[in-house]
């Protein structure tokens, strides 16, 4: 594999910890983050040779995702920028790894979620020590950054995606 299509393959999991990072500290994703993703999904899908098809389906899927997480985003289960991450992400997944990174996606959020209510509940001194970022995350009623299970899904269902079985089979 050349060396630009290696590069074009980091995009996704450099831009999902940039991303889980910024959530974790800021409790805000950048849009620039969800843009650089979908911009970059597109050069890559063409270095490592995929389908118009395929690039068609994956992209009818964020868009699904997209219309779906602004549904939850609307209904306050998650932030705009969690929607926009997830629909961004959901493209490079495509068809075969979409069902792998929802299904990690909830899984690291739910034993994210755990771990941060059983952190703010046992260690309220977090909340009063320590940078302001961890300070807001542990607010007793504080928000959950999601974007770090979003993230974490991307990571672990990446394997899964188009791209990487184009990469392995080339």
């Amino acid at each position: 594999m050349d060396q630009l299509s290696f590069i074009l393959l980091a995009v996704l999991p450099v831009l999902a910890v940039v991303a889980a990072l910024y959530d974790l500290t800021t409790m805000k994703i950048p849009n620039w983050i969800s843009i650089a993703l979908v911009v970059g999904y597109f050069p890559a899908a063409l270095a490592l040779g995929l389908p118009l098809s395929v690039v068609g389906v994956s992209a009818g899927m964020a868009l699904a995702a997209l219309f779906i997480g602004a549904g939850m985003f609307a209904l306050n289960w998650i932030g705009g920028g969690d929607a926009k991450l997830l629909a961004a992400a959901t493209l490079w997944m495509g068809l075969s790894g979409t069902l792998y990174f929802l299904l990690f996606t909830g899984l690291a959020g739910g034993a994210f979620c755990m771990l941060l209510l059983t952190a703010r509940s046992r260690l309220p001194i977090l909340a009063q020590a320590g940078p302001g970022w961890m300070m807001r995350l542990m607010q007793p009623k504080g928000d959950i950054p999601y974007g770090v299970a979003i993230a974490i899904g991307a990571l672990l269902a990446y394997p899964e995606s188009p791209l990487m079985a184009a990469f392995i089979a080339g």
